[in-house]
């Protein structure tokens, strides 16, 4: 008897079984594979962030706002499909792991194991990229607009009060999961691309925060204030609250947070719930 050949996307209850099997792979995977592949897209979502940021320069009051936002979206998009087409392991995506951990598929060893090493290996990539920008000289491009459009975003960031971005940071990756989560549905690459972009751009234009962004966004502006006061003094920015202490206290602690939340309760323990918890006898 023959099988038919499908070509459309996959239904949802066919996605649910292919992110409980993808959680189990990458749960499996070797520590120091994983590493490397969390490096990278550490690198990969920096990428996204200095075209957002090169784009962003220079467009306040030239552009309305929300035109500004869109750009600045739909460019970010990039980090997003460099991750999933190019092959790379990320913090806030790999929160879907829960999937499989929910199923008993995976232990809580396994999944806070790949989700500490994923973290680290993102912080490498996106403070590795923040160094290798700064050094390259690209902010002072534009008249020096791209280094102030760093800073501006970087205090932005900083200044954020714990609640406001433990909110944004839920808000944030439960688009970023459910970018992911379709993806799962899709046979080409094509199909991944498109429906990545939607979510990625909603996530930008809204302000919402994202953590492993978040490591490049600061790292870069501070190493603009600290390398560099004569550029500093130019732009006329107040950077006082822009400190490596803020950062991890006003930003990636209640970010991370808000991320872990978003992504797992309002997307990975739904989806687990409809299509994938033990049948009622």
């Amino acid at each position: 008897m023959t099988q038919d050949i499908r070509i459309d996307a996959l239904l949802p209850a066919e996605m649910a079984k292919r992110a409980e099997y993808i959680g189990v792979r990458k749960a499996e995977m070797p520590l120091l594979t994983t590493l490397v592949l969390a490096v990278l897209a550490g690198g990969f979502i920096s990428m996204g962030a200095v075209f957002a940021t090169t784009v962003s320069a220079g467009t306040s009051g030239v552009l309305p706002y929300g035109v500004s936002r869109l750009l600045t979206g739909v460019v970010f998009c990039l980090g997003l499909i460099l991750v999933v087409v190019g092959g790379a392991e990320l913090f806030t995506g790999n929160i879907l792991i829960v999937m499989a951990w929910a199923s008993g598929k995976i232990s809580t060893v396994a999944l806070l194991r790949n989700w500490g090493v994923v973290y680290v290996g993102n912080f490498i990539g996106s403070v590795g990229t923040a160094f290798l920008m700064y050094f390259s000289g690209q902010y002072e491009f534009g008249g020096g607009a791209v280094g102030g459009s760093a800073l501006s975003i970087a205090t932005a960031k900083v200044n954020l009060g714990f609640v406001n971005a433990l909110a944004l940071g839920i808000l944030c990756n439960a688009l970023v999961c459910l970018a992911i989560w379709m993806s799962f549905s899709a046979r080409s690459t094509i199909d991944k691309i498109a429906v990545i972009v939607f979510p990625i751009t909603a996530f930008v234009a809204a302000g919402f925060e994202h953590s492993v962004a978040n490591m490049y966004f600061v790292p870069i502006g501070l190493l603009v204030k600290t390398l560099d006061p004569a550029f500093v003094l130019g732009t006329g920015l107040d950077l006082s609250r822009l400190t490596l202490g803020n950062f991890l206290v006003n930003n990636l602690v209640p970010v991370t947070l808000g991320n872990v939340i978003g992504g797992s309760l309002l997307v990975a323990v739904v989806y687990w719930f409809v299509f994938l918890r033990p049948a009622e006898e």
